[in-house]
């Protein structure tokens, strides 16, 4: 399993399109329920940077939706500059496995 942490600030007027862009992901989330993921999103306080941390088997089932597709296809035009990728390791958790 392998976790990513990715972060990026939008652009103001589209603010509130990427949160509908990323509800959309995580109701199909809720439809399909793949295997090998753990997801979550979260917005920051300024209202427009974003955080998004997956733990994910290989091949990551997050990038085969079409929801998913649909949030990264006009991506570049919503945010600010390109998103920042961090691989994760964990230390420790509490109360989130």
């Amino acid at each position: 399993m392998k976790t990513i942490m990715v972060r990026y600030t939008t652009k103001p007027e589209h603010a509130d399109a990427n949160v509908t862009l990323v509800r959309a992901v995580f109701e199909e989330l809720r439809q399909r329920a793949p295997q090998g993921l753990r997801y979550a999103s979260y917005r920051l306080a300024d209202g427009v940077s974003f955080v998004h941390i997956a733990t994910h088997a290989e091949p990551n089932p997050l990038t085969s939706l079409p929801a998913f597709q649909a949030f990264q296809a006009q991506i570049r035009e919503r945010i600010v500059e390109p998103p920042q990728v961090t691989e994760l390791f964990a230390v420790g958790a509490f109360g989130l496995s």
